[in-house]
């Protein structure tokens, strides 16, 4: 049984592929201090799967309590790395807690990565590398333009930093570039719960419908899209928890051909902002409280993928739509536990 090593394991994206990795048989450990998420995720792993994730409380920025968990689990086969501050708002408003925070986390896990000859690495990138990309969709071979706020620059910086790394000591390296996370588990039991406020669409249109926010506010209407609003590409979470087990295996049966890698994942489809919500109001049958705002600092106008690698390479396809996101993001908001 391969043991993965997830850091944020407690977090969105990582407690559902937590999930996704334990069903699929593999073995984990958890890094995640909870400074945006809560310990309640880590429970709802063990609910859902009937195993207890480890999890060690640490900030990966202090070197020294990282080195420890690495000495803990010497015989790690693969780590996924999703720790670090994800806002593109508050990335504009705190750049350098945003580089300190998300580029430091990274060369300390890499340090340990190279100390005990770990092979195979994930990294949780993001379209943001592309900043506001000329041609759509985007291909992984789509030149990255300037990056459009800080935390999108730090994700171009890490993607930098492993194919490097990558190139100098053999590592293998595969960084998945995801659009935009949205729903939840099927089961109700496990979603989208941050510390801080909510600034995904997707958790913002159903705290909204659940009475938690007077308003849901739509960052411009006079872009040049079909209907004013900013395009994405919105995946379900458990198909992006998936696609990096997908991952863990393709490294792991060395199917990959150079030492570093990158992949796509989005369903292929750009949905503009104002089609989300009607989305939403299609499945759950309650009209949204929204109102047209101004522009976003930060927000790129329109991106969405092409994710034929990861379908063609990784044997990846998305199963879920725009609509399945939302009735799950729906009622994961109306029983959340936590």
């Amino acid at each position: 049984m391969a043991k993965v090593l997830v850091t944020g394991g407690s977090g969105y994206i990582g407690s559902h592929t937590l999930v996704s990795l334990i069903k699929a048989g593999y073995q984990v450990v958890s890094i995640d201090n909870f400074m945006n998420s809560k310990p309640e995720a880590l429970e709802a792993v063990q609910r859902i799967t009937g195993q207890k994730a480890i999890n060690y409380n640490i900030d990966l920025c202090d070197t020294e309590k990282v080195g420890k968990v690495f000495e803990d689990h010497q015989d790690i086969d693969a780590i996924i790395h999703f720790a670090a501050l994800k806002a593109v708002g508050e990335s504009v408003e705190k750049p350098i807690l945003y580089f300190k925070n998300n580029l430091n986390s990274l060369l300390n896990v890499m340090d340990e990565v190279h100390k005990y000859g770990i092979n195979n690495v994930i990294f949780s990138s993001s379209c943001t590398v592309y900043g506001e990309a000329s041609d759509l969709p985007v291909t992984e071979e789509t030149e990255m333009k300037e990056a459009e706020s800080p935390y999108g620059r730090t994700k171009q910086i890490g993607e930098y930093v492993l194919k490097d790394l990558s190139g100098i000591w053999g590592t293998n390296v595969v960084s998945l570039r995801y659009f935009n996370p949205g729903g939840a588990h099927p089961s109700g039991l496990m979603g989208e719960a941050p510390r801080v406020k909510a600034l995904n669409l997707v958790p913002v249109i159903t705290e909204t419908a659940a009475g938690k926010r007077e308003k849901c506010i739509v960052f411009g209407d006079d872009y040049d899209t079909r209907d004013g609003s900013c395009v994405r590409d919105y995946i379900h979470i458990m198909d992006l928890a998936d696609a990096h087990t997908k991952a863990v295996q393709y490294l792991l049966e060395r199917k990959n051909t150079d030492h570093y890698e990158v992949f796509n994942l989005g369903i292929g489809q750009g949905v503009t902002v104002l089609e989300a919500i009607k989305a939403f109001e299609k499945v759950s049958g309650q009209s949204l409280n929204y109102e047209i705002g101004a522009r976003r600092p930060g927000d790129v106008i329109s991106i969405y993928s092409d994710y034929d690698k990861a379908k063609r390479l990784l044997e990846w396809t998305p199963q879920y739509t725009i609509e399945d996101i939302m009735r799950s993001a729906w009622k994961w908001e109306q029983d959340r536990p936590y």
